[in-house]
């Protein structure tokens, strides 16, 4: 009888264990992905990569809000805070929130790429839509 008992305690701890880490994760998607490829649903939280588009960083009322751009697709993303830092226009960044309608809501803004890694990675920053910022601000 005790050896049911804590096979039966064990499968329900892992079932337990297995819906927190599978409502926990954030998918990584890129803007274009976004209800189109699997895990990138509208209806589950994200980390999406874009570029911030030039022009379109706003910041008001203590959010902050931009459009997301990649592949030529875009979001637009309001952001409760000042995401700091090195944030602004024309860089690839990572949000993580969720779609509600069609806008992003984001609790967690990252810079994705620095300078050496555009220079390492060349090909990639291009198809992330960095690049035509580059070109409109040379």
């Amino acid at each position: 009888m005790p050896i049911i008992l804590l096979s039966l305690v064990g499968v329900g701890g892992i079932v337990i264990v297995t819906q927190f880490l599978t409502s926990a994760i954030d998918y990584y998607c890129n803007v274009d992905e976004i209800g189109v490829r699997s895990g990138c649903e509208k209806s589950t939280r994200l980390r999406v990569q874009g570029t911030v588009e030039q022009g379109s960083l706003q910041k008001t009322g203590g959010k902050t809000s931009f459009v997301m751009t990649f592949n030529d697709k875009s979001i637009n993303v309001v952001y409760a805070g000042d995401p700091g830092g090195v944030f602004q226009e024309c860089i690839s960044v990572v949000a993580h929130g969720r779609m509600i309608d069609e806008t992003f809501e984001s609790n967690r803004i990252e810079v994705k790429h620095s300078n050496e890694y555009v220079e390492k990675n060349a090909e990639r920053f291009e198809s992330s839509g960095s690049a035509a910022c580059s070109q409109a601000q040379g």
